[in-house]
């Protein structure tokens, strides 16, 4: 097992500098910087080259790539170019309110999900199949700013029932009980934006194990539709549920920048959004390597609970 991780590992070493570079590549290929966003129509040329020299803007693309690079190793994000606070002090800072609020709906619609996807599965073409896969469509095909922006106008706006932005009352910081009302809606538009997928994802799952040979057997010795579901169809069901929960893992940095941003939550959406619209570029390459190492630290996760639950895989399929 330590080695089959210390291997995998290892290979994610390469594709993290692979990735760190087209990053960089590609914020460089932008036509707009930070420093065209601060331009003023009475700055003189020698005052734009002196900005872009404090930046580190005026260098070579490669030498600015190996100091980047440098930088990143030594746990260091940089500066932004606007406000010149610590990236990585303010990444750290906004990241635990995301989480806080990713994290408990992403549980939530994985429960609600594997429920409904193997009731839906357990009854093929049946209402109950139907009704699942009607509300599943709905949910995926509802943008997550309209459903936001729903939970607004009915909850927040005509029945004043919760707070309609922010993550805190200013002056109740520390009370959870004034958290919690800020939390229930953009909670809720999440769960709903996630179990959608999450639900065809289990339906089908289930659904490719009812034509194997150990149902076929099961049904020969006269087991009932929910004993073969609840105990065997639920257990084959997990590997492909375990690749999913693995690739969701960036999805606790970047999962919610829009739902974030209608409810001016204090997380990495309003920070990215901000931080694009300025073209402060150190903040963008960290969030975006931050999120492109999540998902490989994700597959990671998935290779390794993949050799638990099913030992051939770390032996070669043998």
């Amino acid at each position: 097992m330590i080695r089959y991780i210390l291997k995998r590992i290892l290979q994610a070493v390469p594709l993290l500098l692979v990735i760190s570079f087209i990053v960089f590549t590609l914020i460089h290929l932008a036509p707009y910087d930070a420093i065209d966003a601060q331009i003023t129509s009475n700055m003189s040329q020698e005052e734009i080259n002196i900005l872009r020299e404090q930046s580190g803007l005026n260098k070579p693309f490669s030498i600015q790539y190996v100091d980047w690079l440098g930088q990143i190793l030594s746990g260091n994000f940089g500066h932004s170019l606007v406000t010149h606070n610590s990236v990585g002090e303010e990444i750290l800072a906004k990241i635990p309110n995301t989480i806080s609020l990713v994290l408990p709906a992403y549980v939530t619609a994985l429960v609600i999900a594997i429920v409904l996807g193997l009731l839906a599965a357990a009854n093929k073409g049946k209402w109950q199949d139907k009704l699942i896969d009607a509300v599943a469509s709905l949910g995926i095909a509802t943008p997550s700013f309209w459903i936001a922006m729903i939970f607004i106008y009915v909850l927040g706006y005509q029945l004043n029932l919760f707070p309609i932005i922010g993550m805190h009352t200013i002056g109740k910081e520390g009370d959870f009980g004034d958290f919690l009302s800020h939390f229930i809606m953009p909670y809720l538009t999440l769960t709903i934006v996630f179990f959608a997928e999450l639900t065809r994802y289990v339906r089908s799952s289930a659904l490719s194990q009812t034509n194997e040979e150990y149902v076929v057997v099961q049904q020969a010795f006269q087991a009932t539709k929910t004993q073969i579901f609840t105990r065997h169809i639920i257990k084959n069901v997990l590997i492909p549920v375990i690749t999913q929960v693995g690739m969701s893992l960036p999805m606790l940095v970047t999962g919610a920048i829009i739902t974030e941003t209608v409810f001016s939550w204090p997380g990495i959406g309003p920070y990215i959004t901000q931080a694009t619209r300025a073209l402060d570029y150190p903040i963008i390459m960290a969030v975006m390597l931050l999120s492109a190492t999540l998902v490989i630290v994700g597959n990671l996760i998935s290779d390794i609970l993949y050799s638990i639950v099913d030992p051939r895989i770390r032996r070669g399929g043998k």
